[in-house]
């Protein structure tokens, strides 16, 4: 540990800590909110009443909402529909809302029906009940987020980054202080020192420490006494990838996870259902369309109307991919060492029209269909590609970690506009980062937001 050093002088000490403690104001707000919820619900209800049946709100629709809201707000604790994120992301706190409200109506019919006690309910009065808690719910949570933000500020949650010379870090919204500046040493054979730093960290929800290799050891067990939840940038770690630690209790041992394998059994199931009926469909849709451009090229060249390339795909295996080729016969680069370019005297007639509105990949369907890609994810490149001089995993080791998915018939870097060419290494760079992006924030809305913003991108003018 550090050797021992002299105390600070008691009136260079604060009594005080640094900051508020926001956990009772977060509390409280969870409080307001659960209130607010019941009142929506059962205001909700009483006006769904009253315009539906032109009645004042009786008992039958409060019945209707009282039996609604124990199940609401057991199912909302559950979905952190009352959490911090709830007060300060408001897709998330609505979307959660929302969530538990459905799964809560669900569950009161099918207990209503299976007690034959549905038929005092009212159809009309429930529906527009519950679209009027849900509305007035949602228009709470939109209130509040902006009441918390207006008189907390930008945080819901008080972080304090430390910085005793270790790798840099910024991080939006929290206090950042120097640990020399301000006196903090991580030392366990000072009572003062412990005090001092204390102090310093009451009320924090969150601690951040910056050090060198040689203090982090010290730090870790600091943090760990004053029971906080305490973190420690390490370099090294970022340096390998590490996106999580598993404790091997049993052993003794912790270990530091680098990769976390393909999506779960259910992810992976949706996004497999979501390529097979998308690009079933889409074949069947588009198959006389098919045959006509297959007819084109051949009309054009009597050459093959495929073009067949070994590609890059999942977990770095090659597999052959599908296009209409686009190219003269024997001027056709199959490992891709040249990217096409505007005026390219490679490029055919036929091939100029399929390359300016993307008709070249639709075979790739049929690579879709049969596994080896996916209708979203990162584009598969050719083994020769090149970003200026530089094959393109020369130019970024990471470029082989956007393999972990199947390759896509378009990706989130193509929306962006990050296609054509690769002349230079940041052409690259902007693309590998949007493919990394992807992987780490999958979801199946994504992939369909992805699609719907193809659809707006076919025709291009960096296609070549």
């Amino acid at each position: 540990m550090n050797a021992p050093f002299e105390p600070l002088p008691l009136a260079a000490r604060s009594k005080a800590p640094l900051v508020p403690s926001l956990e009772r104001r977060r509390l409280r707000a969870y409080l307001y909110l659960l209130l607010a919820d019941c009142l929506c619900i059962l205001g909700g209800f009483g006006l769904a009443e009253w315009l539906y049946l032109g009645e004042l709100p009786n008992n039958r629709a409060l019945i209707e909402a009282q039996l609604l809201l124990p199940l609401y707000l057991t199912i909302a604790l559950y979905q952190s529909c009352y959490s911090i994120r709830a007060l300060s992301e408001r897709h998330y706190a609505i979307w959660r809302m929302v969530a538990a409200l459905v799964i809560s109506a669900a569950l009161l019919n099918f207990i209503a029906f299976y007690t034959k006690s549905n038929e005092s309910f009212s159809r009309g009065t429930f529906t527009l009940g519950m679209l009027f808690a849900g509305l007035s719910m949602a228009g709470m949570r939109d209130l509040a987020i902006r009441l918390v933000r207006r008189n907390w500020g930008p945080s819901v949650r008080n972080i304090l980054v430390i910085d005793d010379g270790g790798p840099e870090f910024h991080l939006p919204h929290a206090m950042h202080i120097d640990a020399a500046e301000h006196g903090l040493v991580p030392s366990m054979e000072d009572p003062h020192a412990l005090d001092r730093l204390g102090r310093y960290l009451a009320n924090q929800d969150q601690v951040i420490v910056s050090s060198p290799f040689e203090r982090r050891e010290h730090w870790s067990f600091v943090l760990r006494a004053a029971g906080v939840h305490g973190e420690v940038i390490s370099a090294t770690a970022e340096l390998m990838g590490v996106v999580g630690v598993n404790r091997y209790e049993a052993l003794g041992k912790t270990g530091l996870v680098v990769a976390i394998g393909p999506l779960g059994l259910r992810a992976r199931i949706a996004k497999r259902l979501f390529d097979v009926l998308s690009a079933g469909a889409a074949l069947l849709v588009f198959a006389p369309l098919l045959l006509l451009i297959a007819l084109a090229i051949k009309l054009e060249d009597r050459g093959p109307v495929l073009f067949i390339q070994r590609r890059l795909g999942q977990g770095n295996r090659f597999f052959e991919m599908y296009k209409f080729r686009s190219m003269r016969v024997e001027l056709g680069d199959a490992d891709g060492n040249r990217s096409a370019s505007k005026d390219d005297d490679r490029v055919t007639r036929v091939g100029n029209f399929l390359r300016r509105t993307s008709l070249d990949e639709l075979p790739q369907l049929i690579n879709v269909v049969k596994g080896e890609m996916s209708v979203v994810g990162p584009r598969p490149h050719a083994l020769g590609s090149q970003a200026g001089d530089k094959l393109f995993w020369e130019v970024d080791g990471r470029y082989w970690h956007r393999h972990s998915l199947k390759p896509g018939l378009t990706g989130l870097a193509q929306v962006r506009g990050l296609r054509g060419a690769t002349d230079e290494e940041i052409d690259l760079s902007r693309r590998l980062q949007s493919d990394l992006e992807y992987i780490s924030h999958w979801s199946l809305w994504g992939d369909l937001r992805i699609v719907f913003r193809t659809l707006r991108v076919l025709v291009h003018d960096r296609a070549f």
